[in-house]
């Protein structure tokens, strides 16, 4: 098999394991494919981001701007199967009601959902209706958002510990270190997303890469490194970073 069929295999690997999207039948699955396939992860986020921008750009048309945000959010939730919500209501439950490391992640481990869990993803999904609402920027403020914070998820895999140590875990084929060359194939989306916004939004990377940053040292300092579910809740949180950002005068008038 030569490097460019893998690749192919290796991207679909990653749509069906992030999206409800089916791949064609001549793909080949395989524990080993899905090792490889986190450096498209950020890839799916780009085109989970394309998704929801054309749901708002169509509902737009015959919507209101509240109705065709809240239709777009929908349509990135159903294609997702809502993966990373379940990941922040699982890590807010976790973190919320556990006190050591055992408890915390038989908590996140619990498919119930908690109070913190409920919490944690109501006002999510609020701050990102909310800030989707007040920026103009809504089509970039998608793509960007999309994509970086998946990128952003996808680097504690390259720096950090997994630590849940059961086979049952939804993360754990993609749990294996990346190398530096995996790294950069999944920066390129973020690259093509933020060469035509222009300085003022590259500044963006500076706060999702402290909200990157603080959430890593909170997950070694309670549990030794990261799951499943603190990847999901890093991209969700991540995610909200951009669309912060967006509302920033200085960037709401750019």
């Amino acid at each position: 098999m030569n490097l460019r069929h893998r690749e192919v295999h290796l991207f679909f690997n990653a749509l069906t394991f992030f999206t409800r999207v089916p791949a064609p039948d001549w793909v080949e699955f395989s524990s080993e494919h899905l090792n490889r396939a986190s450096r498209y992860f950020s890839w799916i986020g780009l085109l989970v981001g394309a998704a929801a921008a054309l749901i708002y750009l169509l509902a737009a048309e015959f919507f209101p701007a509240p109705i065709a945000i809240l239709l777009s959010m929908l349509a990135s939730i159903w294609l997702t199967g809502g993966f990373h919500e379940d990941g922040l209501a699982d890590v807010c439950d976790g973190f919320g009601g556990g006190w050591e490391k055992k408890q915390i992640l038989t908590i996140m481990k619990d498919s119930r959902l908690g109070t913190y869990g409920a919490l944690g993803l109501c006002f999510a999904l609020f701050i990102k209706f909310q800030t989707l609402s007040f920026t103009e920027q809504i089509v970039p403020a998608l793509l960007l958002a999309h994509t970086l914070s998946r990128f952003a998820a996808l680097t504690l895999i390259y720096s950090d510990d997994y630590v849940r140590e059961d086979i049952d875990s939804k993360a754990k084929p993609l749990a294996n270190r990346m190398s530096r060359k995996e790294l950069m194939i999944a920066g390129i989306p973020v690259l093509i997303c933020l060469i035509p916004l222009g300085p003022k939004v590259w500044l963006v990377i500076v706060p999702v890469w402290l909200m990157r940053n603080w959430l890593s040292q909170f997950f070694r300092r309670w549990i030794g490194g990261y799951t499943g579910d603190c990847l999901g809740a890093t991209q969700q949180l991540c995610e909200l970073v951009v669309y912060l950002y967006f509302c920033l005068p200085f960037v709401l008038l750019a």
